[in-house]
């Protein structure tokens, strides 16, 4: 399973969490059923957002990414997220980036545009997820450059970017420079999912990666260039399966850093919020439908955390085995994850209303594990 992490530039807001949150039930889903999970993360800590801010602030861009990169880790592990067995930085897998993107050169996918290097997607626009029209202006908006004089088509993704503007830079064959960004996840995820030897075409095992994932907003173009760039790689598609988190809005509008509206993790957990507690209100809505974050959810969620910790104190609670069953059903369909917690409300208020015969220790354990509610 390969998840894109963050771009280290700012704290962690409820829109990462979530889709963070959602992969950490898939995670945790999986191996209590047996699974062994191979879990790899990226961290992009060089792009023009970190540079900027970095500019901004007047400081060091590699110690403003550590930092913001510590920030996230503390948040993740607040929310009882399971790491990944590998948390990859850019920067650590330069080398591989680079020796990637001077085979795509050399195996004729690529051109050269004033020093910069540019992949030729036209032969994967087949599989292109939206209108051509939507894609040019999505790209746009998301990173791309479809305007660029010269380019042989306006999608085509970046490869290398020539050293400009005192930014880092890294030595290649190609020149001086840095890596655009879907190539990275592309070599970060397969280097480590399928191994060192992913660019063997002789290989005989398969060399796709099982579970892509991400926000919604990676659908296009970052999923879909990371494809394409894999798929130029090793003449395999890149994953067995997508999974998308849809994004989360704050009191009826879209939350943006253009906006000033985005809602932090770490902010809430230092006004005293119970990360369970937020953790709870960020499953109750399904990660598959945009949804809207307010105080209410918040509040909703306080009190129903309360009941299902009342609850799980008494020596006698209602029978476990059956919501145990009908819990791991709801998360195994689709992740219904509101279900789920609507299976605990009533358990609990089974359980508070003097029914007997189940095992509190046991249901404990189990929303722990399945859920990563500690409680």
């Amino acid at each position: 399973m390969y998840v894109c992490g963050i771009t280290p530039y700012d704290a962690t807001h409820l829109g990462h969490a979530a889709t963070y949150l959602t992969f950490d039930i898939v995670n945790r889903y999986l191996r209590l059923a047996g699974t062994n999970v191979d879990f790899v993360e990226n961290i992009t800590d060089i792009d023009d957002p970190l540079f900027e801010r970095a500019k901004r602030d007047n400081q060091s861009w590699s110690e403003l990414g550590d930092a913001q990169v510590a920030l996230f880790e503390s948040d993740m592990a607040s929310l009882r997220v399971l790491p990944p067995k590998n948390y990859v930085a850019v920067t650590e897998a330069m080398a591989s980036i680079i020796f990637a993107i001077e085979q795509l050169v050399d195996d004729g996918f690529t051109y050269e545009l004033s020093g910069n290097i540019y992949f030729r997607i036209t032969p994967y626009l087949e599989e292109l997820p939206v209108s051509l029209e939507s894609a040019i202006k999505i790209f746009s908006e998301r990173g791309g450059d479809p305007e660029r004089a010269g380019k042989e088509h306006p999608l085509d993704p970046i490869l290398w970017i020539a050293n400009k503007d005192g930014e880092p830079g890294w030595n290649s064959k190609i020149g001086f420079g840095r890596p655009g960004w879907h190539i990275e996840c592309s070599v970060i995820a397969l280097e480590n999912l399928i191994g060192p030897d992913y660019l063997d075409k002789g290989l005989e095992k398969s060399r796709t990666i099982n579970l892509q994932g991400g926000g919604t907003d990676l659908i296009f173009p970052h999923h879909f260039m990371s494809a394409a760039l894999a798929k130029a790689l090793t003449n395999n598609e890149f994953a067995d399966a997508y999974l998308h988190s849809e994004m989360v809005g704050l009191d009826g509008e879209k939350m943006s850093k253009s906006k000033g509206n985005l809602v932090f993790v770490s902010k809430l957990l230092t006004q005293g919020t119970d990360p369970m507690t937020l953790r709870h209100a960020l499953l109750s809505e399904r990660y598959s439908e945009e949804r809207m974050w307010s105080e209410e959810t918040l509040s909703k969620s306080v009190e129903r955390v309360a009941n299902l910790r009342s609850a799980l104190s008494r020596i006698e609670c209602a029978p476990t085995d059956g919501v145990i069953q009908l819990v791991a059903q709801s998360i195994a369909d689709d992740l219904n994850t509101p279900l789920a917690l609507e299976l605990l409300d009533k358990w609990a208020s089974d359980s508070l209303n003097g029914q007997g015969g189940g095992s509190v220790g046991e249901l404990s354990r189990f929303i722990d594990n399945a859920l990563g509610l500690a409680l």
